[in-house]
């Protein structure tokens, strides 16, 4: 029914029919559910998609989950960053009972004595039943300076009045491992999405000018990628690293190893976009584009990198896993960030010797997290590529 013929409310519809042909394909003919997704934006149908790979979109929320408690993680970790416990250096784990003799407590930790072996010199501690520390929740605790301006002391949990909780040990200094873990989380974690974006940037930029162009410029820009591609990442890394001077704050030193870590991966994207703008630059609409008047920055923009936006996502969640190990990798090797500022590299040089790794073995905890954000990062852009892929 066409809609010039369309009858007044109520009317019978015996004289309303039309003579234009039936088209299945048309919205009236299809079920509510097809025409939902025939009327969909883009974006709507890249979630659906999303939302069907399962493992994409736990791993998502998981990342999620992490960078808002990098926001807060002064409020989430039990101890300040910098808490010593001079009385408990080199404690293991503590294990987070509910009963005792039978009896429902609650969540709590026993509280630990300490002796000291005078042939080895190695501090054993053992728990002492009878000293039952019940935990605290949203409660004052160790003071802090929240983002290192406001001054607070409320914690999501806390140990019992003088009593301890170190739930994944302490190090040489008595500092509580899981507090700096989730304080580390903070630099590891912004570190890769800032040094991903210089990269991203500096890859679409110089890529996209070089496939669009061609001719002299692309010929430089490949040569200067083959130089850099050719050259050993770790020495590389190490001797960029070296340069910077000792005397650089600490916060300096920060955007200084996002800046190396973003100068040294653009490369990789940077070919990937000039190839695919060789391809695309003869399609007819980059030609209408021209004709109308178009500039190239806007073709390259709105018309050519859209298209293979999939690829561009997959490579951009791929590169903050490498950002965060080569940062890690870095102040492993004592190269990168210094303290006082803490992350997740700088707590792994902790169990650099292999003695500390055999007495304390909880030292080598940081790692945990940092391979499963390398998987969720993995796991997520996997499921963003599938579901920006337009032929899936």
């Amino acid at each position: 029914m066409t809609t010039s013929s369309l009858p007044a409310p109520g009317a019978p519809l015996d004289h309303y029919v039309s003579d234009a042909p039936f088209d299945p394909y048309s919205v009236e003919a299809m079920t509510p559910a097809q025409a939902k997704v025939y009327q969909a934006s883009q974006r709507r149908l890249m979630w659906w998609k999303f939302k069907r790979h399962k493992v994409a979109l736990w791993s998502a929320m998981f990342l999620a989950a992490l960078y808002f408690m990098i926001l807060i993680c002064e409020f989430v970790a039990p101890y300040n960053l910098h808490t010593r416990n001079v009385d408990f250096i080199y404690s293991p784990p503590q294990d987070v009972h509910f009963f005792h003799e039978g009896s429902f407590v609650g969540p709590f930790v026993y509280g630990r004595k300490m002796t000291l072996d005078m042939d080895t010199l190695k501090r054993n501690y053992t728990d002492d039943t009878n000293d039952v520390q019940k935990l605290r929740f949203f409660c004052s605790g160790d003071p802090y300076e929240f983002w290192g301006l406001v001054p607070g002391s409320f914690h999501f949990v806390c140990p019992a009045k003088d009593g301890q909780f170190f739930y994944l040990g302490t190090d040489r200094l008595g500092r509580d491992v899981l507090s700096r873990i989730i304080y580390g989380a903070r630099i590891s974690l912004t570190i890769g999405l800032l040094g991903v974006t210089f990269s991203f940037v500096l890859g679409v930029i110089i890529g996209g000018l070089a496939g669009y162009h061609g001719g002299t410029f692309d010929l430089i820009v490949q040569r200067i990628i083959e130089v850099l591609q050719s050259l050993p990442s770790i020495p590389l890394w190490l001797a960029l690293a070296a340069i910077m001077p000792v005397t650089w704050s600490p916060i300096v030193v920060y955007f200084g190893i996002t800046l190396i870590l973003g100068l040294l991966d653009w490369t990789g994207l940077a070919r990937a976009v000039r190839s695919k703008l060789l391809a695309l630059r003869e399609e007819d609409y980059v030609l209408a584009a021209q004709l109308m008047g178009a500039r190239p920055a806007r073709i390259i923009g709105r018309h050519l990198i859209p298209g293979f936006m999939s690829h561009l996502i997959a490579s951009a969640t791929i590169a903050v896993p490498g950002m965060i190990l080569g940062e890690t990798a870095l102040s492993f090797l004592g190269l990168g960030l210094r303290p006082p500022i803490t992350s997740w590299g700088i707590l792994l040089t902790e169990a650099r010797s292999v003695n500390v790794i055999a007495f304390y073995p909880w030292l080598l905890y940081p790692m945990i997290p940092v391979v499963l954000v390398i998987l969720a990062f993995n796991f997520m852009g996997d499921g963003l590529r599938d579901a920006a892929d337009p032929y899936r």
